[in-house]
């Protein structure tokens, strides 16, 4: 705990350039929280506005990937939380974890993207479902960001239907044969490491770690985005590697096991979604009490004020679906579908709120010298990924119905 807090709060003291965002807390939210989550928040915050803020217009304008902040995300504790400090990771909870992604996501969707990866696609299976040897080869240069780690699921032809996936693993004997191609991955253009799901002989989905540098894995970038700009998205491509047997996860078999990744990082977007709304939401009650039109701020104009507190009640809605899921994840009670509703519920809200923001900014929304284009088109990323919106709605129709709208 005190790693996390201690290295970010030494932003506090520097300036935080022209990132002027303030909490809000409409409903007291904060007094369900502990001093230990609320320093945590403080702590990331303030790295935020220090070392994101001042720099993301510009590397999202030219769709770079800020790579020097990946070091830096490790030393302030963003990668794996809640993995135990023996591992490499923070040993915090889950409403922790999903605080930081707010935080992260309230500077940009990319940056929170990059560490949800981290933490919950990378290195909780490792956690979860690898061996004691490969937590302890994997797991601590991960959580300080001297590696950094993609997740290997979705393929040209299989997104919201992962069991179709056709990469394949071989048994020969000594080794494994990996063929096949992972598309939309996160992190793949810098990735040290992937956590790659394939099926097997027996056609049984099965977990394994690629490293960077094995003859016939390669990772071409995808260009050409409108959305997630300053995250690094690229393909995974496995012609005939050869991987150790070693490198298998023994505890991962089966669809499970990579959909309950999804859920850890699920429950961050639900947290990080927060993050994005919330800097929109900032953004556009300052504007519109700055803003002079016919001799009075246009926060005085019954429109605004309507979309201000739609934006400000159903934020704070989001905020008690988020507190209450992480109550459950706390207690190793929340289900698959409740974090499915959150993630779909909190999303939805967010880009909302991205597009009204907009609106109240007028023409100067869709400049960079406001953080609210880049916010909306991130978020057209974020409400498809790790589930589409339209998936999770069927994820809880399946859940209150008892029947799968899937087949």
């Amino acid at each position: 705990m005190s790693h996390i807090i201690e290295t970010a709060a030494q932003s506090n003291s520097k300036s935080a350039g022209q990132d002027k965002f303030q909490s809000h807390d409409y409903y007291w939210v904060d007094e369900l929280l502990s001093p230990e989550h609320l320093l945590i928040r403080e702590s990331v915050r303030a790295w935020v506005k220090k070392e994101v803020s001042p720099i993301i217009e510009d590397y999202a304008q030219r769709a770079q990937f800020p790579r020097h902040l990946v070091r830096q995300l490790g030393e302030i504790g963003a990668f794996g939380p809640t993995i135990p400090t023996e591992y490499g990771g923070q040993g915090l909870d889950y409403i922790s974890y999903g605080i930081i992604m707010q935080e992260l996501e309230r500077g940009d969707s990319g940056i929170r993207s990059t560490a949800s990866v981290q933490s919950s696609l990378v290195m909780y299976p490792i956690y979860t479902y690898g061996s004691e040897e490969q937590r302890m080869k994997y797991l601590p240069k991960l959580g300080s960001g001297e590696w950094l780690g993609s997740f290997g699921l979705t393929e040209p032809n299989y997104g919201s239907n992962p069991s179709g996936m056709i990469t394949r693993i071989e048994d020969k004997g000594d080794y494994y044969l990996l063929n096949g191609a992972k598309m939309w991955i996160s992190n793949a253009p810098f990735c040290d490491v992937a956590v790659v799901w394939a099926k097997d002989d027996a056609g049984d989905i099965r977990g394994v770690i690629v490293e960077r540098g094995m003859e016939g894995f390669t990772t071409p970038e995808t260009h050409g985005k409108w959305s997630l700009r300053a995250s690094a998205t690229g393909e995974l491509v496995f012609d005939n590697v050869r991987l150790p047997k070693e490198n298998l996860l023994p505890k991962a078999k089966g669809l499970k096991a990579p959909l309950s990744c999804l859920s850890s990082a699920r429950f961050g977007i639900a947290w990080g979604a927060i993050g994005a709304a919330l800097d929109c939401y900032d953004s556009a009650l300052r504007y519109a009490q700055e803003r002079i039109q016919f001799d009075k701020p246009i926060a005085a104009f019954q429109l605004t004020q309507k979309k201000l507190a739609e934006m400000i009640t159903e934020i704070t809605k989001a905020q008690l679906l988020a507190w209450r899921v992480g109550v459950l994840k706390n207690e190793d009670r929340a289900t698959p579908a409740q974090i499915s509703m959150a993630k779909r519920n909190n999303v939805d809200m967010a880009i909302h709120i991205a597009r009204e923001a907009r609106q109240i900014h007028g023409g100067m929304g869709i400049t960079g010298e406001y953080p609210i284009m880049r916010h909306s088109m991130n978020l057209e990323s974020v409400i498809t990924y790790e589930g589409t919106h339209d998936i999770h709605l069927l994820i809880t129709g399946m859940d209150i119905t008892g029947h799968n709208a899937f087949k």
